[in-house]
């Protein structure tokens, strides 16, 4: 970043190891805590992405070639740098993201876990043999990078969810390109540039700030090999549809509309501490973050009153400033669009414990944690992905009825269940149709070495992010039959 005379800071693209100003239009970016422009960023043009991906396959060409044990030296050193940088990593997601420090800091120290596992590729990469498969023939196969790979990520987790991605396809021998959210460009920028202090070689990693425009160029440039995406299902849709009709392999993580389920038996205490974290931690902008309760039986009213006296001492506020529970949302837009769906809740009937809306004053972009009691299944709040501090209630009798209405959701990324009684939290394991469940967590976020394991329109492809099935999505299996005389 470089400072102008009204502190304002001007944002590069960095393309074959170096910074450079793109020749699109320039954009802001904002501090959602008091609504000033702390950045201004070019976005990439058509042509502009064209140099970037010639560069990085050009990189690959040679990266290809180098030992996976020499590839992964610069990942061990950028691990290292996030360590030391790990506070100001923390500081500056805050600052143009809004959630609090203390969330910051858990996301950076999930990013490091990212390089941590991504170090072991040598291990990770390894194929398989079998000596006479038939007679005198043995046959072994092997891992083989892809080429340029692409990361299009979101504006909900900066740090992480890149680092879901390219320390992993890197590690494998591939080149990438980030084209990271616009709305929170200066974390992942600046983590780029701690790799590229670690030694990693010009053009394997890149970073093309932009839009739609950019993100559609790269998704039809012939020498992009394969696409990650995060974010709502209609573009993950989008994403899958247009990258894979280009022939390039695509894992596309869309959005989420996930239930916690509360049975009679469960600790109140800690499940209420669990669900205010699952529900308005990050202001609620998670893909895993819990937005049904589910309580089943005559939970319902004591888990209620215990939770919504939590929201009302809840602390909303500037997510710098010590003491802050939940920051303000990412934009004045966001802010307005989450606020549109609480009018809905009203509209639809559902009854308002307690209505964020009366935190919305300042210049902050701030909405109070919100929850609806007496929520019907039909209603839009409890269909649709929010992605804000808004939390509906479906009371239900039994445990069955809980799972029918959690199996009938168009999404499947997690749901959790709260109980004492291992039966119950089995039989909800087992049956639940959702990638990730959670038995009495507050969000069941796999980690590094597990895949995030979306289901039915949370995920579209085949290979989800990190963990084993990252090594299998950035490499392809060749095998070798060999027969001497």
């Amino acid at each position: 970043m470089v400072a102008t005379e009204t502190g304002i800071s001007n944002l590069k693209s960095l393309v074959n190891g170096r910074h450079e100003w793109m020749s699109g239009d320039v954009h802001p970016v904002t501090n959602p805590s008091t609504g000033e422009i702390i950045a201004q960023t070019p976005y990439a043009a058509g042509d502009d992405v064209n140099r970037a991906v010639l560069a990085a396959h050009a990189a690959f060409l040679q990266f290809r070639e180098v030992p996976v044990v020499d590839r992964v030296q610069p990942l061990y050193r950028f691990k290292d740098l996030l360590e030391k940088h790990s506070l100001e990593l923390a500081r500056l997601l805050s600052t143009e993201n809004g959630k609090t420090l203390d969330d910051s800091k858990a996301e950076v120290r999930r990013g490091i876990q990212m390089v941590e596992v991504s170090c072991g590729m040598p291990s990770l990469m390894m194929g398989e043999s079998l000596e006479n498969v038939a007679k005198g023939i043995d046959c072994h196969s092997i891992r083989q990078p892809l080429g340029v790979c692409v990361g299009v990520t979101p504006f909900n987790f900066p740090c992480m969810v890149p680092m879901w991605m390219y320390p992993f396809a890197i590690a494998c021998g591939n080149s990438f390109i980030l084209k990271p959210s616009e709305k929170v460009p200066l974390t992942p920028t600046r983590a780029v540039e701690l790799l590229h202090e670690a030694g990693l070689p010009d053009g394997v990693m890149n970073v093309l700030h932009g839009d739609r425009a950019t993100v559609e160029a790269l998704l039809k440039h012939p020498l992009v090999r394969a696409v990650s995406f995060v974010g709502s299902t209609p573009v993950a849709k989008a994403i899958y549809t247009t990258a894979a009709a280009e022939g390039k392999r695509v894992q596309a993580l869309g959005g989420a509309k996930n239930h916690m389920v509360v049975m009679p038996d469960a600790n109140i205490e800690r499940s209420v501490e669990a669900i205010m974290s699952s529900a308005f931690g990050a202001a609620g902008e998670r893909c895993l973050a819990g937005s049904v309760l589910v309580p089943v039986g005559d939970v319902a009213q004591p888990l209620l009153d215990a939770l919504v006296a939590k929201c009302r001492s809840l602390k909303v506020g500037n997510a710098v400033e010590a003491g802050v529970e939940m920051g303000p949302l990412v934009t004045r837009e966001h802010r307005a669009r989450v606020a549109s769906y609480i009018d809905k809740g009203v509209a639809e009937g559902a009854h308002p414990l307690c209505d964020g809306r009366d935190k919305m004053s300042g210049e902050g972009f701030y909405l109070g944690p919100t929850v609806f009691d007496h929520v019907t299944p039909l209603m839009t709040i409890a269909r649709e992905e929010i992605f804000g501090p808004v939390l509906s209630v479906i009371r239900v009798n039994t445990l069955d009825e809980a799972i029918d209405l959690v199996n009938h959701s168009p999404f499947g990324n997690t749901t959790t269940i709260y109980t004492s009684n291992g039966k119950s939290a089995r039989e909800f394991a087992s049956r639940i149709e959702v990638g990730m469940v959670g038995v009495n967590m507050a969000v069941a976020a796999p980690m590094a070495f597990f895949p995030f394991s979306g289901w039915k329109q949370s995920f579209f492809g085949d290979l989800h992010a990190h963990g084993k099935d990252a090594v299998a999505f950035y490499t392809e299996q060749k095998v070798v039959m060999s027969r001497w005389f």
